[in-house]
């Protein structure tokens, strides 16, 4: 597994850092090649309106072309900032460093294979936060390429709810292709765990933001058009299912979860391995999560179990109708 440093040196390369004064977000991308997508994303990002914003891009070992690009196309922008890290941090560490950088009382967040559907998501967005005291998160309805149906490689919601993908509902996690924070609640959960690296950080987080009583929301109308870029991805027969497995397992076990509370989570993932073929990696990722000792695990209050009951256990269904799919979603028809 790749070593992790929550407080890296990063450098600033091009633009300026945010301004001292006051302003309403901070909109972060991290690059990782994908050029003419990340220029896409950050223009996209750029356009935004109806509130004051800053864009922070955290570059995490791009090739010397493409940032010399970057800093050709965005260096003069008032608005803009790269940071350059030299190595990949990880999803929640990259994203935690480029918060860090800005001090907007919202944090928005965009893949940079994604753009904003229209110029005023982000202004929404505010307004939805202002609206609603006691929202720490909302998640963006992620389209696919065509910009019309929603991507399902990144539907992060029990399956039950996919006919709303145009509504709003309550949930227990958002989606990292495009979401907002409010700051105020960053702060007071600590931000992503960064040793996660990759999957499962935005649920890690939000369980500590339930724990201290914020909502989840995921808004159908805010929408970011997702192309799903296949460069630099994990795919999943190769590290994705062992982060996969291993992280899930770990926020387990931050919980207070036993082992043998998490038994029939395990057979769940070792089944989807076995029928992607990747049970090697699944299994790594249990023994990698096995390896953790949680320093104090916390327990759920009756509040905190009863909201992920209601937007989350119930509608994913029983623990055993779930491992029945599975199993027989790997018998030939």
């Amino acid at each position: 597994m790749p070593a992790n440093d929550a407080s890296p040196e990063l450098r600033l390369s091009a633009g300026s850092p945010p301004p001292l004064d006051g302003y309403d977000a901070d909109i972060i991308i991290l690059s990782l090649d994908r050029l003419e997508e990340t220029i896409e994303a950050i223009k996209s990002a750029l356009q935004q309106r109806g509130g004051t914003i800053h864009v922070t891009v955290l570059d995490q070992g791009s090739s010397p072309e493409m940032l010399r690009e970057l800093r050709h196309q965005f260096s003069r922008h008032p608005h803009f900032s790269l940071y350059e890290s030299g190595r990949n941090l990880g999803v929640p560490g990259g994203r935690t460093a480029a918060a860090g950088y800005g001090h907007g009382q919202f944090i928005v967040a965009l893949d940079n294979d994604a753009v904003f559907e229209t110029p005023w998501v982000v202004a929404k967005a505010l307004r939805l936060f202002r609206q609603t005291p006691d929202l720490a998160a909302i998640g963006f309805n992620i389209l696919a390429a065509d910009g019309k149906q929603p991507d399902m490689t990144s539907w992060g919601y029990p399956k039950a709810m996919l006919p709303r993908y145009r509504d709003s509902f309550d949930t227990t996690t958002f989606v990292g292709a495009g979401h907002a924070i409010r700051r105020s609640a960053w702060t007071a959960a600590g931000g992503y765990d960064p040793s996660l690296f990759f999957t499962w950080e935005e649920y890690d987080f939000c369980l500590k933001v339930i724990a201290l009583n914020w909502r989840i929301t995921y808004a159908g109308s805010l929408a970011v058009i997702h192309k799903v870029s296949p460069e630099a991805r994990i795919s999943w027969n190769s590290q994705r299912m062992r982060y996969f497995v291993r992280n899930r397992l770990i926020i387990g076990r931050k919980w207070g979860s036993s082992w043998l509370a998490l038994t029939p989570r395990i057979a769940g993932y070792l089944m989807k391995a076995a029928r992607l073929g990747c049970i090697r990696a699944a299994w790594n990722g249990v023994k990698d999560a096995h390896g953790y000792t949680p320093a104090a695990p916390r327990r759920m209050s009756r509040a905190m179990r009863r909201y992920i009951s209601h937007n989350e256990t119930k509608l994913r269904g029983p623990w055993l109708d779930r491992l029945k799919l599975e199993f027989m979603s790997r018998i030939p028809h």
